[in-house]
């Protein structure tokens, strides 16, 4: 009954959306205010029906009710209860539902919040949001149905995928869905700016706490995907460059430019007809990594779907909203003139740079993910693209990149002088070049990345120093003056600058990860011990343990500095035997100054545990700096000041609210 129960409720579903864009769509054209109203209440309803449909998926989850397949087939009744609910999206259709659950509530959440004076571009939008939603509930309705019934049903499930039997299934893939997701507003806002013909400086500061919103969700998403690859998996590293990886990334590169165009836009109302392509090929890459992860065109932890006709079905999706949205797009574009003008030295145009390399980086990983895909279809070849690729091409752009972002911060907006910025930056430029020559000294002398990567975060973090200084005018004038300014600073601002030196934190900690790690591997008997620097790593036993749905061999080690017991770590092989598949969990010893991360393998009856060993200076500094990264995007998104703006110009568009 309940998954009778949420069937229906997706069917419902289906058809509300589906009516609900054809009806705003035809109301438009008649000018029908009545229509406007309906808007909010299908947005709310489509909302409520997932959200129904996602609960009965969850109960038969939660009650281990085998009947329903995709319960039979990802689950158990000896799994423990909180990866019984994190399971419910720890598939293929589970996952899609997840996504239309999240979807539908970024619409619910427009409807919310959108106020009336918009009527025209928000139902506009609510039409192309629902046309989405559509698509999508037909996309699982017909190919990925999650209550599909199994009978007779089995006593016990297959289990769930060891690897996904971990914390980090609650939180890593929905904070990853709301930034995918997120972005599907933005695309629907810039789709029913084209219909509407009016694209503007007022449509940026609507639409940008949304992008900062999914942008900071995604940020957050993949730092959380990285930390469960860290300490899950088991092969002591956080970012291997695999399609997966990827597919998270090229949006968050794209949306990255986005907000920085958005701002350009909202500030000096031009770059209009490229913000809008931004935002129409950010959502266009959160749905090729869609399709990527959940076609079945690839083999991982991530790609659930085998069936090539879920594949084709998604492909079919993203050429009619991608194709559909471009094909507006090109017969719009020419009404979409800036008024705005700038110099070549100034505020605007380094931020138009920092677009144009965001932009080919993005292309960058695009060609190095899909092109093996590619050659491997029309000619059954094999071709690996790996980090060297990515190391040789990606990074020395982005380094590129990163030299800009203090420059572009003190720069004026449209006419800006080059040389009292550089002179205000001096002492960055000075820290930079000293830190450099530090980790050169200190670290190692022959790493010449390591010094450029500590060089460039040195250069980033002092140049928020000094940006934030000069907007305090810290010095100029008196000090209680200057904390007056600080505290009437916008949220804004202090969100960019957050953002920034979290941005600084995560290139010193990727580079002491990449740059200075060290690792090693040893056959142990208990009572044996292998040496890594400074440290005597010592297997003192292993042992039989017995989970809830797994067994494991524990091992028990400690690690010494001269004699001195520094931790001691315990690490796992676990077997599940229901699938059959084995893990390895991690031990890790984190500290400020670097990680100690310890695995241990297979035996051998002759040799022992082999014993894997890394030492990762500053790896806990990846994560802070993540969070603070995404702290800097939350600070934005609450920034009232942008808001009083748009209320401001309420009044002036009151008038076309009836058009």
């Amino acid at each position: 009954m309940i998954a009778e129960l949420g069937q229906f409720a997706l069917i419902l579903a289906f058809v509300v959306a589906l009516f609900q864009s054809l009806a705003l769509f035809a109301g438009l054209r008649t000018r029908d205010a009545v229509v406007h109203g309906f808007a909010r209440a299908g947005a709310i309803a489509q909302f409520v029906l997932v959200l129904a449909a996602f609960a009965c998926l969850t109960v038969l989850f939660a009650t281990s009710d085998f009947t329903a397949l995709v319960v039979a087939e990802n689950s158990h009744t000896d799994k423990p209860m909180l990866y019984k609910i994190t399971g419910v999206w720890g598939n293929h259709e589970g996952s899609m539902l997840l996504w239309g659950l999240i979807l539908t509530g970024y619409t619910a959440a427009l409807a919310w919040s959108a106020k009336p004076v918009e009527a025209r571009l928000i139902s506009l939008t609510f039409a192309v949001q629902s046309l989405i939603t559509a698509a999508f509930t037909a996309f699982l309705l017909f190919t990925s149905n999650p209550f599909a019934r199994l009978w007779p049903g089995p006593e016990n499930g297959q289990d769930l995928n060891p690897l996904l039997q971990d914390p980090g299934l609650a939180s890593h893939p929905p904070m990853l869905y709301a930034g995918y997701v997120g972005f599907s507003i933005t695309f629907s806002f810039a789709v029913a700016a084209l219909i509407d013909g009016r694209v503007d400086a007022r449509w940026a500061r609507i639409v940008r706490p949304w992008a900062l919103t999914a942008w900071t969700f995604l940020t957050i998403g993949i730092a959380l995907g990285a930390s469960w690859a860290y300490y899950e998996l088991g092969w002591g590293g956080w970012w291997a460059w695999d399609p997966v990886e990827n597919a998270s990334l090229m949006p968050w590169l794209a949306g990255t430019a986005f907000i920085h165009s958005l701002r350009v836009m909202e500030k000096r109302d031009t770059l209009k007809a490229w913000t809008i392509l931004l935002a129409l090929m950010t959502f266009a890459l959160s749905m090729a990594g869609t399709f990527l992860v959940r076609s079945g065109i690839i083999t991982s932890v991530h790609a659930f779907a085998v069936d090539p006709e879920r594949g084709v079905f998604i492909l079919a999706i993203l050429v009619a909203l991608i194709g559909g949205s471009l094909l507006i797009y090109g017969l719009r574009a020419g009404l979409l003139k800036p008024t705005g003008v700038f110099s070549a030295v100034s505020r605007e145009s380094l931020l138009l740079i920092n677009n144009l390399v965001l932009a080919a980086a993005c292309g960058l990983v695009f060609f190095g993910t899909f092109y093996p895909l590619f050659i491997t279809t029309v000619s059954n070849e094999t071709v690996t693209v790996g980090a060297p690729f990515y190391n040789n091409t990606f990074n020395p752009m982005l380094g590129a990149l990163l030299l800009l972002v203090p420059i572009s911060g003190l720069l004026a907006w449209k006419r800006g002088k080059l040389m009292p910025v550089l002179r205000d930056l001096a002492p960055a430029a000075i820290a930079a070049v000293a830190g450099g020559v530090a980790a050169l000294w200190i670290a190692d002398r022959g790493l010449i990345a390591g010094a450029l990567g500590t060089a460039l975060a040195v250069w980033i973090a002092v140049g928020v120093v000094i940006d934030l200084a000069k907007r305090f005018k810290l010095g100029e004038i008196a000090f209680a003056a200057s904390l007056a300014r600080m505290a009437r600073l916008p949220l804004g601002i202090w969100g960019m600058a957050v953002a920034h030196f979290g941005l600084a934190v995560v290139v010193f900690a990727i580079t002491g990860v990449s740059a200075w790690k060290q690792e090693t591997s040893a056959f142990l008997m208990p009572g044996q011990h292998l040496d890594i620097r400074q440290l005597t790593i010592t297997l003192d036993r292993v042992e039989q343990v017995e989970g809830r749905n797994y067994v494991a061999e524990r091992g028990y080690l400690t690690a010494r500095r001269d004699q001195q017991v520094v931790s001691q770590l315990t690490a796992e092989r676990r077997l599940y035997p229901v699938r059959g598949m084995s893990t390895t969990e991690s031990a890790i010893h984190a500290r400020a100054t670097g990680d100690l991360y310890v695995t241990i393998g297979q035996p051998s009856p002759e040799r022992g545990w082999p014993v894997h060993v890394y030492l990762y200076p500053f790896a806990m500094w990846l994560w802070i700096g993540s969070a603070v990264l995404g702290l800097g995007g939350l600070l934005s998104i609450a920034d009232r000041g942008r808001r009083s703006l748009v209320a401001k110009a309420a009044p002036v568009q009151a008038k076309e609210a009836g058009r």
